[in-house]
């Protein structure tokens, strides 16, 4: 027999090993040098050993030469087939000292027994990040390579596990293997089942060592985690804005891309996510499944569920670190701090406004294409937006739900009782930059800067005049309607303008609570007694800005603009003609109707006009 027999000759010159034969010793050294000389012709990756190569190949062909005779599975590599006839065995041969549980494999055991050690042998050489297993170090790497080689032959996503590409096919054949035994939901991913069926059972075996909070899933304990850590992996390409889930990040990049890959199958309505489609889905069936246990209110959401409990807890955990201002709900956080950051994310592919709101976004939008898709069951009436139609139908019911808590007085509008409360705190906070006004209101605020600016952005259709405000329009296109849709309840007279109407009721009250300390005059409202003191200082304070007159009214200026601008906007029904003062047009009427109100005290004649009677009665007193 010879000497050498057994011995194993061929020894590795770094760390010592040994191997019987040469090209073993060769395939070792790549272990020390990197090389990798073998590689694949279909996606480009290399390898160390040929072997290697070959079960990679395996990949691209989706070649399973290996046959359970059991069950029919089939596997491309022999060894996994001997893992896979163990479950047919049941042998489970080694079993954990600690909490006994009972393993097929030693490397199964092995890799188990690291959940008590907490041993991670396995780091990341980019991120430093450790695993307790090699094949999850490998996934791992993924993230910072990028690579994707496992490819949909149907759709061509790719993916970078092949689990991941077994689970994404099941939703182009529908199949849905896993089964719960409780309620008979299925779902295409054994995971899936498994945190479904903690439903049933309550569990939530994840717990934070930071907060003490418990979750049903370890992704779910490892998203919460980074609300401590304030850690955000996922990085937007486009705008650099940063999330600490991926799929937060997916969703993100719709806002750019625009993408609606979910469809309603009943309006053919899309959205961005999945979730979206969902909720939108209650619509339609009109199920509410979630009640509140205090109130009974039912929601279609149980994150609304979520949100009106607070209501009654009083709960608002979520804080601002800039302003410290607390919310109920964390959507309504992250629109808050947009005003500290001043981000405007959502923008008008129209006119390029951008706004801070999605749904903001959505409403102005509807500027643009007109729709109107609110409609009143009563009047008929559309609106573009649903708060304005629930505001709308108050003046059906008649409901004001909003009472000031010092003079009990009622509003059907929210920001009308707002406006309300700073008559008795006598609040200010919005002031004139020109000349240093205050205002109650920042509508208030807007509406006065226009004064300083000219600009008047309302116009009518009819004769082109322009207006600082729209409610002035709205009172000048009356003259051209007639419209006087406010009524006196006693005497029936009718007004264009509810001010107007109010005024008119003091003539029926005859109270008279504005004195001039001056000649003791009464008068039922302030601004006309404040027009009557004019009468005795002589103050003139509206100009003309063509020939310089100077009137004690406004509306006197009005009357008198239109000798230089030619306007007539008072016209005649019966032949045309147009005058440009109200009282005019009265007087012309009288032509056509044969009125003459006027009656002499002297000859009892009867005249149409006023200034006739006045000439009439100088011509007697001259005689």
């Amino acid at each position: 027999m010879p000497k050498d027999l057994g011995k194993t000759p061929h020894q590795c010159d770094i760390c010592q090993k040994s191997f019987s034969q040469k090209h073993s010793l060769t395939t070792h050294k790549y272990i020390h040098t990197g090389e990798k000389p073998y590689h694949c012709d279909s996606c480009g990756k290399s390898f160390s050993g040929k072997p290697n190569l070959n079960r990679h190949k395996l990949i691209h062909t989706k070649e399973k030469q290996y046959q359970c005779d059991i069950c029919g599975k089939s596997f491309p590599h022999n060894h996994g087939l001997a893992k896979h006839h163990q479950i047919h065995s049941k042998e489970m041969t080694f079993r954990c000292d600690i909490c006994g549980k009972s393993f097929s494999r030693s490397d199964y055991l092995a890799t188990h027994n690291r959940i008590h050690t907490g041993e991670k042998p396995y780091c990341c050489d980019i991120c430093g990040k450790s695993f307790s297993q090699n094949n999850s170090l490998a996934m791992h790497n993924r993230i910072h390579t990028r690579e994707k080689p496992y490819c949909c032959d149907i759709c061509g996503k790719s993916f970078s596990q092949n689990q991941h590409l077994t689970n994404h096919n099941r939703i182009h054949t529908g199949e849905k293997p896993y089964w719960c035994d409780i309620c008979g939901k299925s779902f295409s991913r054994n995971d899936h089942l498994t945190k479904h069926n903690r439903i049933h059972t309550g569990e939530k075996p994840y717990c934070c060592d930071i907060c003490g909070k418990s979750f049903s899933s370890h992704a779910s304990l490892t998203k919460h985690n980074r609300i401590h850590t304030g850690e955000k992996l996922y990085r937007c390409d486009i705008c650099g804005k940063s999330f600490s889930q991926n799929d937060h990040l997916a969703r993100h990049n719709r806002i750019h891309t625009g993408e609606k890959p979910y469809h309603c199958d009943i309006c053919g309505k899309s959205f961005s996510q999945n979730d979206s489609l969902a909720k939108h889905s209650h619509i339609h069936t009109g199920e509410k499944p979630y009640s509140c246990d205090i109130c009974g209110k039912s929601f279609s959401q149980n994150g609304h569920l979520a949100m009106h409990n607070r209501i009654h807890t009083g709960e608002k955990p979520y804080h601002c670190d800039t302003c410290g201002k607390s919310f109920s709900q964390n959507d309504n956080l992250i629109i808050h701090n947009r005003i500290h950051t001043g981000e405007k994310p959502y923008r008008c592919d129209i006119c390029g406004k951008s706004f801070s709101q999605n749904d903001s976004l959505a409403k102005h939008c509807r500027i643009h294409t007109g729709e109107k898709p609110y409609h009143c069951d009563i009047c008929g009436k559309s609106f573009s937006r649903s708060d304005h139609l629930a505001v709308h139908n108050r003046i059906h019911t008649g409901e004001k739900p909003y009472r000031c808590d010092i003079c009990g007085k009622s509003f059907s509008h929210n920001d009308s009782l707002s406006k309300h409360n700073h008559i008795h705190t006598r609040e200010k906070l919005y002031h004139c930059e020109v000349c240093g006004k205050s205002f109650t209101q920042n509508d208030g605020l807007a509406k006065h800067c226009r004064i300083h600016t000219g600009e008047k952005p309302y116009h009518c259709d009819l004769c082109g005049k322009s207006f600082s405000r729209n409610d002035h329009l709205a009172v000048h296109i009356r003259i051209h309607t007639r419209e006087k849709p406010y009524c006196c309840d006693i005497c029936g007279k009718s007004f264009s303008q509810n001010d107007s109407l109010a005024k008119h009721h003091r003539v029926h009250s005859e109270k008279k609570l504005y004195h001039c300390d001056i000649c003791g005059k009464s008068f039922s409202r302030n601004d006309s007694l404040a027009k009557h003191h004019r009468v005795h200082t002589g103050e003139k304070p509206f100009h003309c800005e063509i020939c310089g007159k100077s009137f004690t009214q406004n509306d006197g200026l009005a009357k008198h603009s239109r000798i230089h601008t030619g306007e007539r906007p008072y016209r005649c029904d019966i032949c045309g003609k147009s005058f440009s003062q109200n009282i005019h047009l009265a007087v012309h009427n009288r032509i056509h109707t044969g009125e003459k109100p006027y009656c002499c005290d002297i000859c009892e004649c009867k005249i149409s006009e006023a200034q006739e009677l006045v000439k009439q009665r100088l011509t007697f007193a001259q005689q």
